[in-house]
């Protein structure tokens, strides 16, 4: 099944935490703390794959994690970092953040390897936080534990030249009289239902063709053209028009004109502004030859017109000279301007404090993850860390204004506390 859009949800790995330990050697009465640092967790990386090209393989698997690091241990020994986890994608694929719609990643080159989503830092052991004060710290650092994001996968064909049309017009017949490609061509609607590309090498040039479907599922109970497949004509630069201008479905060839332009417009000022060349395609089967003359005198403005065949081959080699020429005059397709750096970027002085019942707070947010990582509030020295923190960071200020009272109790992460003028 051909599929050019999903949502999928992504989580790189967890840090691993650091440990609480002491040398414990004989000969060595104070060995001093030991406890190693956790692993990194591993990454989310997508690159593309030239054995792909749809986004078929998400249909079913959705969530996609990386693998967490490993805590540390004893005699300052690291934690195993978590292994990346790579996610092959079409050329042509772009990611874009769900919550803000803002592009990520364009995969746009055969070779592209971005990373999306970074594995949590890993925790430092207590052989980190020792001190001429403090020579034996009994707590460690926890590793940063990362988020799950949900993202957009879009698939926007990559190709110099699209055909457009309506379905039956003779887009496939052209683009397999023109390359190698073996589309699947029959009289009856829905024919095309994927673009199909091809790469076309004539004049001593060469570029890459697509044939961008008519219609979509659907269509039948007037769904009109379906701009979810315009998506694949965003990156063309240049558009070959086909119409039918021996009227073989009974449809008007002007009305098909108009008609289709007005699905470009009504998608994109971009896509509208694609140049075009118009195909009036089966002229083998043309009977009344006023229809063209008046086609091109319903245009008006000067434009691109050839009346081919695309079953015998009429006109095709005078229709393909053109697009040559003016591909040498358009300018590349760029790749699209990444908008969102690190969607993972986090607030780390951002908290939040509520009244959850009475005489009871609680208190979330960056802010208090990063207090909470490195302190153990059993121990003395960290403790002693830990209020003087929640008190200059501002938190205690933040717990009154919504009426915190000694006696009352305070919640943060997995602990419950009471609060003490």
């Amino acid at each position: 099944m051909f599929l050019d859009k999903v949502k999928i949800e992504c989580k790189a790995g967890n840090g691993g935490n650091g440990v609480v330990a002491f040398r414990r050697e004989k000969f060595v009465p104070n060995g001093g703390p030991s406890g190693g640092d956790g692993g990194k967790g591993g990454d989310i990386i997508f690159k593309v794959s030239n054995n792909i090209d749809n986004l078929g393989d998400f249909r079913f698997k959705k969530k996609f994690k990386a693998e967490d690091g490993l805590s540390g241990s004893a005699n300052n020994k690291f934690g195993k970092d978590g292994k990346d986890l790579i996610i092959y994608v079409p050329k042509g694929t772009v990611i874009k953040n769900a919550s803000s719609g803002k592009v990520v990643a364009d995969m746009f080159d055969d070779n592209d390897e971005v990373v999306v989503l970074k594995g949590g830092i890993g925790g430092r052991g207590n052989s980190h936080f020792a001190t001429p004060t403090r020579q034996a710290p009994r707590f460690a650092e926890q590793g940063v534990v990362t988020k799950p994001f949900e993202l957009i996968l879009e698939l926007k064909t990559l190709a110099d030249v699209g055909l457009v049309g309506f379905p039956n017009v003779g887009k496939s017949t052209l683009l397999s009289s023109v390359s190698n490609a073996k589309p699947k061509i029959a009289n009856y609607h829905f024919t095309t239902l994927t673009p199909n590309i091809a790469v076309v090498n004539a004049f001593g040039k060469s570029f890459i063709m697509a044939d961008i479907p008519g219609l979509i599922s659907g269509a039948s109970e007037g769904l009109g053209l379906g701009t979810e497949f315009l998506r694949h004509i965003e990156r063309t630069r240049l558009l070959i028009h086909v119409i039918d201008i021996a009227s073989t479905e009974g449809r008007d060839p002007w009305s098909d004109y108009l008609a289709i332009n007005k699905e470009l417009s009504k998608y994109g000022e971009s896509v509208s502004k694609i140049p075009q060349i118009i195909a009036l395609n089966k002229a083998d089967m043309l009977i009344d030859k006023s229809i063209v003359d008046k086609f091109i005198n319903n245009l008006g403005a000067h434009k691109d017109v050839f009346l081919i065949s695309a079953y015998t081959h009429s006109g095709i080699d005078e229709l393909i000279e053109c697009v040559v020429k003016k591909l040498e005059n358009l300018p590349k397709v760029e790749r699209l301007e990444v908008e969102e750096t690190n969607i993972d970027k986090r607030n780390l002085k951002e908290f939040k404090v509520e009244k959850i019942a009475d005489n009871i707070y609680e208190v979330t947010g960056e802010l208090v993850f990063e207090i909470m990582k490195r302190v153990n509030l059993e121990d003395m020295t960290s403790n002693a860390y830990f209020q003087k923190r929640i008190k200059n960071d501002g938190i205690i200020d933040a717990l009154k204004n919504i009426g915190l009272q000694e006696g009352d109790l305070i919640r943060i992460g997995e602990y419950e506390l009471q609060y003490l003028e």
